[in-house]
């Protein structure tokens, strides 16, 4: 299970096929373009565990599809129009598509026109063929389109970031300002696609240690036009990203040596773990006084799952040495 957090308006809160190759392809006509190796598992190590720094993970330079587009790109060949304007990367950009009989064209390289793709999936080109955004290796994860150009994902067909009434990065930006990252060295326990991460870079932290356990939402981050990427410029070398199970990881980071804190972890069914008081007695060991918490919980229907999961937490990040309240979908905590 990757890190992430299933949105309160799932109904599986809290409570309880489609493949890819395994490299980013070489585009068409472009082949001295790299390609982007895979980020493989390791087996699970006992605390504590060495993680996989991730300085920099190439890429895939290539558009994005979805079906909308898709039938956007064929309709300008059968008009004639020699041209398409609009965005293949998610509308993080808007550029123009050369539309040709047989191929169309973007940024130099030359893509063949997509069969019919399925809705609510986006499609990457391998090389050879458009293919999902997905992976299988006991769960289907998949890189997901929303209305607002930033995608969730999904893990066997649950919704892993609220995307109902905000863009997933605006519902991350929101969360990141209770912690106040300016200028401070902050924790992201659970990096998902990184939205944490891209919020805190936008607000000025001066370095963020994010970790990632599940390999296969890594390889969507590589896709994600939205993920931030490490070793881009704009990161400036602040951000740290480590492939490893955090529950395990926290060990090895210094006492107090974080200013704040960001706690994104999966629903308690199958992470509990990850809400144990043993990690929150770790998560108070790694920050220093006055430091901040947010910590993502959901608002599950307490009628239907017989717990209140918010206030739970909070009970336990008091008695890690935390005061607690509830604020937005989780719980703000300062370090006493």
């Amino acid at each position: 299970m990757g890190c992430g957090h299933t949105p309160a308006d799932s109904p599986h809160a809290l409570g309880g096929d489609e493949g890819s190759r395994a490299n980013h392809p070489v585009p068409r006509n472009t082949c001295s373009r790299p390609t982007v190796p895979t980020v493989n598992c390791r087996p699970r190590l006992r605390c504590p565990p060495a993680p996989l720094p991730i300085p920099s993970v190439p890429r895939y330079p290539g558009p994005l599809l979805t079906r909308d587009t898709a039938e956007a790109l064929l309709d300008a060949r059968q008009r004639g129009d020699g041209h398409w304007t609009g965005s293949l990367d998610l509308g993080r950009s808007q550029d123009t598509a050369l539309t040709g009989a047989d191929d169309w064209q973007w940024r130099g390289a030359d893509y063949p026109y997509p069969d019919r793709l399925k809705d609510r999936t986006l499609y990457w080109f391998d090389g050879q063929d458009w293919e999902p955004v997905a992976r299988y290796a006991g769960a289907l994860i998949k890189l997901v389109p929303t209305a607002w150009g930033v995608p969730t994902f999904e893990i066997d067909g649950i919704k892993m970031l609220p995307t109902s009434k905000e863009s997933p990065l605006d519902d991350a930006r929101r969360k990141v300002a209770l912690v106040e990252p300016r200028g401070r060295t902050v924790l992201d326990t659970c990096g998902g696609l990184g939205y944490f991460a891209a919020c805190c870079l936008e607000a000025g932290v001066a370095r963020i240690h994010s970790f990632e356990k599940n390999a296969d939402v890594l390889w969507l981050r590589t896709l994600n036009p939205w993920s931030p990427d490490p070793g881009a410029p704009e990161s400036g070398g602040r951000l740290r990203l480590e492939h490893a199970d955090v529950s395990q990881a926290i060990a090895g980071i210094a006492d107090a040596s974080m200013d704040a804190a960001l706690h994104d972890p999966p629903r308690f069914g199958i992470a509990g773990e990850l809400y144990s008081q043993a990690f929150y007695d770790q998560l108070a060991r790694v920050l220093h006084r006055g430091g901040r918490l947010f910590h993502y919980t959901g608002t599950p229907n307490r009628l239907t799952s017989g717990r209140d999961v918010p206030r739970e937490v909070a009970r336990r990040l008091e008695k890690a040495g935390f005061k607690a309240q509830l604020a937005l979908d989780g719980v703000l905590a300062i370090r006493r």
